[in-house]
């Protein structure tokens, strides 16, 4: 993807040093339109230092900059390295000059150089990524409960005693959990402790400042599920009752589920529990006993996925069923991926190489991602004229293979 604008000759891409961050805040705060306290603009900072950071400069100015978090994905069947792009802005003067499509470019270059077979965000504008080869691969919801009320069930709770445990000690009480379960769901991100220290658990919410500091409740000892929430009390202008938001809930049954929403709904001096971000197949959703009182008020497409290498991405996941078929894809921006190949896969691993063989599924990449953790069919695509089906059954055939037990689903937005 080449600079295609003569009045941008002379830009050109460099790594950004760490002299340069405020320079790339500045630019991000310009575009984004934010004005950050100092506590956050330090947050920033420190979020940047250990991403990969690719500037575009005009002379020794800044004009457009990508930040790459170097994460590891969970896909199903496995996990994947994979940049996370954060940051992205271009400088109002230097748009629609091929900027941004030279900076995507050239960290998909990095990319394929470093074996990461996918790269993935979370849109600020959903048609600017598009074009760009990313798909919508998971997709979130956000649940309301009526807490003003005892929370009915259908199911009993898991009755074993639930224990607060400092934000602290946190990453060391239910890290470990998280990342034993993290393999249950595609679209999961790996987490440090300075990721769980500096982005779940800061003290203050970046969104929110009247949010308390974050809680951690946990069930079960070992840790059989848990959950991190922050509250905050009644308006008293507006008697909008008090809040509890649910950032993050894990459980290994069911029953451990509904004693951590039971809690969640029973908070003193609260009525609504609201918790964005959650996967469109919570068993909350099926275990309440009134859909009246727990309401999905919005869903959207969360994590965005692009196959930098279609080959090595499709052959590191795993296949829940057999599937012998012939793709065409599509692909302009990385011409390499494009062409016509055999997809042979199964429970026992997967082959994908090229053939002059009759196509039985025509992709364009975007597609192809939106796909590729389970949490589109291909088949609804077919319907929405996304995808071409060239041989009838063939888009049932690769749905039932690329089928996952629980939809894929990310609440790490970075």
């Amino acid at each position: 993807m080449e600079i295609r604008d003569a009045d941008t000759r002379n830009v050109d891409l460099r790594d950004v040093p760490e002299a340069h961050l405020d320079r790339a805040l500045d630019l991000a705060y310009l575009v984004f339109h934010e004005r950050p306290e100092e506590e956050q603009r330090k947050h920033h900072r420190e979020l940047l230092l250990p991403c990969e950071r690719i500037g575009a400069y005009d002379g020794e100015t800044l004009v457009g900059f990508v930040a790459a978090h170097h994460f590891t994905l969970s896909v199903p069947g496995g996990e994947l390295p994979c940049p996370g792009l954060t940051f992205v802005s271009v400088t109002p003067t230097h748009r629609r000059r091929g900027v941004l499509s030279a900076l995507i470019a050239e960290l998909f270059r990095r990319s394929a150089e470093r074996a990461a077979p996918i790269a993935a965000l979370w849109a600020s504008e959903d048609a600017i990524y598009g074009r760009f080869g990313f798909g919508p691969a998971t997709q979130g919801a956000t649940v309301e409960i009526d807490s003003r009320r005892p929370l009915a069930l259908r199911i009993d709770p898991d009755e074993r005693p639930l224990r607060l445990i400092d934000p602290a000690d946190a990453p060391a009480a239910v890290g470990p959990y998280f990342e034993a379960t993290r393999a249950r769901r595609a679209g999961r991100i790996a987490r440090d402790e300075e990721r769980w220290s500096g982005e779940w658990l800061a003290d203050k919410d970046e969104e929110d400042d009247e949010l308390s500091p974050p809680r951690v409740v946990a069930l079960g000892d070992p840790v059989a599920g848990y959950a991190v929430y922050r509250t905050k009390g009644e308006n008293d202008e507006t008697h909008t009752p008090g809040l509890v938001r649910v950032d993050e809930l894990e459980a290994d049954t069911p029953a451990v589920a509904a004693a951590l929403w039971r809690y969640l709904a029973s908070i003193d001096l609260t009525g609504t529990v609201r918790a964005w971000g959650r996967p469109l197949d919570d068993p909350l959703l099926l275990f309440a006993g009134d859909r009246d009182q727990v309401r999905v008020t919005a869903q959207f497409p969360a994590l965005w996925v692009r196959l930098v290498d279609v080959r090595a991405a499709l052959t590191a996941r795993g296949w829940a069923a057999p599937a012998d078929l012939v793709l065409e894809v599509h692909d302009s921006g990385l011409p390499a991926n494009s062409g016509r190949f055999r997809l042979t896969a199964g429970p026992g691993g997967s082959r994908y190489e090229p053939t002059g063989d009759p196509v039985d599924l025509s992709f364009g990449v975007r597609d192809l991602a939106t796909c590729y953790l389970g949490g589109t069919r291909v088949t609804d695509l077919v319907a929405a004229g996304m995808v071409e089906e060239h041989t009838p059954g063939a888009a049932a055939t690769l749905d039932t293979a690329l089928r996952t037990e629980r939809l894929p689903h990310t609440d790490d937005e970075f």
